[in-house]
Parts: structure tokens; C-alpha cells; sequence
């Protein structure tokens, strides 16, 4: 209880704070970034080098209440078409301009509900990917599989496509917190897919679930853990609830008054937490988990963890190009993001240009400040060494920030002979303390909670 109040005093149950799954976050992207320096940026990748690729399907067959993504709803497989054909004419877009023998590290496809995509346009799609960017030997392929859409057809197009890692969004299994929050997916229906996947070959099996729900208690959500680990999933993610219906009004429909307080959100986390790990999970950053042996475990132990838009990755490729309305590309120069507005993104691709419509180029010390709160969310500390031997930042300055920083956070972060380092007890609070790292206008930023 002390330390619960120790971490009320400093802010932790009040606070908004990002994600930082990129930075600068998305908020402080400006318009100044233009598809003519996105192309620029893409003709600018080394030849015979590796980029990985996100493609965005913004359509669901039904829209959670919950989801703050940009998706749309639609019932037939008209719209899905017209812009399955567009993502292909992107991707041509992209081929044009890439150096030779440049090959594909890693994919995703997220959503919305990618999963909605017919047979044919799966193989039509992934025949264009490997055209543009051929498979390279440790290709990884994920794809976001709703299991209240998929069948046998669809799952045999994504293995036959090279699919090897899939991602189930679980949420929690009690019908009652379900039909809260408009996402009802029975624990029967999630184990016989789980089957069959594995049955097929699936090399990964990622699942995700939420704390903070309305209704959850910290018996209902062991309930959750207890079966989600039952499927045998290589990851877990337990990630926090945000509810922003300024941002998104469908989760208007979600009782507030239900909604656990934020000191239960930690209890919530914590309860979760404490079963995964007991059951040798290995942590993974703030809130993943994996088994002893993936390559997420092993790149955290290794300090080769990273931060993407995705969460953590273990992937190395310097670049990821989205594909799609909305999704973003990160380059070594800086950030692009496509028109949020499917319509405004068709009409781009089929002018025959790219739909950027803002970004963010890279000042050296957006790179400084960038690299400091990613080692903090990746190993919770911030390693001297590393630093000034990347940045051109001298001692003093270096210290000043250090220093700056334990003292906003007393007994929760301490400066070693390492570094700077985050304690056992501060780790709730390592999104506020990367925060005191962060040099843009908070105020600018998308709500969120810790």
C-alpha cells in the first residue's frame, strides 16, 4: 500500500503520457513532410539492404466498441476490392523507385481486420509484395487473425503466402466484459483457431489482451490469464485499455461507470503479470511477455530489443514502409504518414502518387533524445557509454539530463556507474520518467493513459 502511494504522489494515476512508439509521437508530425520527400526517401535505400513493411486494412465486418484504430465498418467485399487494387498500385509505386536487391525483413498486416481479405486478393496482393521486395531467408510474416473471421480458404492463402507468426487480439474472455465493450469472441472459438494454426505449421503465436475494461476484476482477469495460457501462445501482450471517445465515439457506448479506477488498472496489470510470469514467461519491456527461446526473449537479454509502432520488435531493418490509409513509415531520416481518409488515400494512388500527408524529418537531436526513451522503455535504463559514443553530446550535458531527471523521480531512478536506471519500484512509471527526455509541447499530444 505504501508503494501505491509512493506512486500516486508522483503522478502515476493522474498522468497522460505516450507511448512512445515512436518519437517524435505522431501528434507532432507536421505537413511540411510531402509524398515527393517520402518517394526521396524510398530511392534513398541502400541497394541489397532490408526493410520491413506494415500493411494497413481498415475494414471490419463489425466495429468493436473499444478500438480507437481507424477502421470502417462494410458488408461486402466491393470496398475491399477497390482498395486491395490500390494497395497494389502503391506497392507498384514503391517498386519504381527501390535500389536493387533490396529484400523484406519483416511484414505485418494489421487492421481493421486483414483477415476479411477473400483468397484471391491475399495471393494478389503478397504476388506483388514479393515482386517488389523478394523474401529474404529469415522473412518474418504476421498477420492479425480475427477469429469471428477467418476460414480454412483464407488461412490456406496466408500459409501458402508464407504467413509464420500470427497475432490474436483476445481482450478477455468474460461474455459479460465482451458485450461491454462490443467484441464478443468465445474461448472456444479462439482454441479451436489456436488448433488449427498450430496444426498448419505456425511457427508464432502471439495474443493480446487488455486491463482497464469495464467489469474487470482482479479474479475475472485471472480467470482470462489462466485460459489465454492454456492456448500456448509464444507471446503475450498485456496492454492498457485507453478510453478516448473524443477520439473515438463508438467507445461512447461503453459503460464509464464500469470502467475500473486508475489504481485498479495497476492491480488489474499486476494480477495478470504475476500469473504469466509464474507460468516462465519471460518479461519483455513494460508490457510484453514471451517464452525462454523466441527472439523477442532473446533480443531483450541481448539488449537488442526495440520500439515500433507494433510495440517491441527484435527487428533490425532500419526502414518499415506502410502501406495504406494511415499507416506510417519510418526511414533513418524521419517519419511519413499516409491520408487517414481511405478516399483521400485511393484518390492519391490512383493519381499515380503517394498520399502522404505529413511527417516528421529527423533534427539530430530528435535521434538523441529518441534513442534515450527507447532504452528506457526497452531495459529501463539509459546506458553512458552508449550515448556518447553515438551522439555528439558532451559528459556535462549528458549528466545535466541524468540528473534532471532522478530528481523529478526521487528513489524511483538512480545514476549509476552505467547510467541512468530506472528501480524495481519506478518501473510503473517508466512512460512519465522517459517523458523528462521528451522536448516537444505535451499539450499537443493524443490523449492516452499509463
Amino acid at each position: 500500500m505504501e508503494s501505491v502511494s509512493h506512486l500516486a504522489k508522483l503522478g502515476l494515476f493522474d498522468a497522460r503520457v505516450p507511448r512512445y512508439t515512436s518519437y517524435p509521437t505522431a501528434p507532432h508530425f507536421g505537413e511540411g513532410v510531402t509524398q515527393q520527400l517520402h518517394a526521396g526517401w524510398i530511392s534513398s535505400i541502400p541497394a541489397g539492404s532490408s526493410v520491413s513493411l506494415y500493411l494497413h486494412v481498415p475494414f471490419c465486418r463489425r466495429l468493436c466498441w473499444f478500438c480507437a484504430c481507424r477502421t470502417q465498418g462494410t458488408s461486402s467485399d466491393a470496398p475491399v476490392r477497390a482498395y486491395a487494387a490500390a494497395l497494389k498500385s502503391e506497392i507498384a509505386l514503391i517498386h519504381a523507385r527501390l535500389a536493387p536487391g533490396v529484400r523484406l525483413s519483416r511484414m505485418h498486416w494489421g487492421g481493421g481486420t486483414p483477415t476479411l481479405l477473400p483468397p484471391d486478393l491475399i495471393r494478389e496482393l503478397v504476388l506483388a509484395i514479393r515482386d517488389a521486395l523478394p523474401y529474404g531467408p529469415e522473412t518474418e510474416f504476421s498477420v492479425e487473425v480475427d477469429p469471428n473471421e477467418i476460414d480454412a480458404a483464407r488461412l490456406d492463402a496466408l500459409f501458402e503466402a508464407g504467413m509464420n507468426r500470427v497475432s490474436i487480439g483476445v481482450q478477455d474472455f468474460d461474455p459479460m466484459i465482451q458485450k461491454a465493450i462490443g467484441r464478443e469472441q468465445g474461448h472456444d472459438l479462439t482454441r479451436r483457431l489456436t488448433e488449427d494454426l498450430r496444426a498448419c505449421g505456425l511457427e508464432g503465436l502471439d495474443i493480446d489482451m487488455l486491463y482497464g475494461l469495464p467489469h474487470q476484476t482482479p479474479q475475472g482477469i485471472a480467470a482470462t490469464v489462466q485460459k489465454l495460457l492454456a492456448l500456448s501462445p509464444d507471446r503475450v501482450a498485456v496492454l492498457g485499455y485507453a478510453h478516448v471517445p473524443a477520439i473515438s465515439r463508438r467507445q461512447l457506448m461503453i459503460p464509464t461507470a464500469a470502467i475500473p479506477r486508475p489504481e485498479e488498472r495497476l492491480g488489474l496489470f499486476e494480477t495478470a503479470r504475476d500469473l504469466i510470469l509464474w507460468d516462465g514467461y519471460q518479461p519483455v519491456g513494460l508490457d510484453r511477455f514471451a517464452r525462454a527461446g523466441d527472439p523477442l526473449a532473446h533480443a531483450r537479454a541481448c539488449g537488442r530489443l526495440r520500439r515500433s509502432f507494433a510495440g517491441y520488435t527484435d527487428d533490425r531493418a532500419e526502414t518499415l514502409i506502410g502501406i495504406g490509409a494511415s499507416a506510417i513509415s519510418r526511414f533513418p531520416q524521419g517519419f511519413t504518414q499516409n491520408a487517414p481518409s481511405t478516399s483521400d488515400h485511393l484518390r492519391a494512388i490512383r493519381s499515380g502518387r503517394f498520399s502522404t500527408s505529413r511527417g516528421h524529418a529527423l533534427t539530430d537531436e530528435d535521434r538523441l533524445r529518441g534513442r534515450m526513451i527507447e532504452q528506457l522503455l526497452c531495459d529501463f535504463r539509459i546506458s553512458r557509454a552508449q550515448i556518447l559514443a553515438r551522439f555528439a553530446i558532451t559528459p556535462e550535458r549528458l549528466e545535466a539530463l541524468f540528473r534532471s531527471c532522478a530528481a523529478a523521480f526521487p528513489g524511483m531512478v538512480e545514476i549509476t556507474g552505467h547510467g541512468l536506471e530506472i528501480t524495481d519500484e519506478g518501473r510503473p512509471l517508466t512512460r512519465m520518467i522517459a517523458r523528462t527526455f521528451d522536448a516537444y509541447d505535451q499539450s499537443r499530444r493524443r490523449p492516452d493513459t499509463v
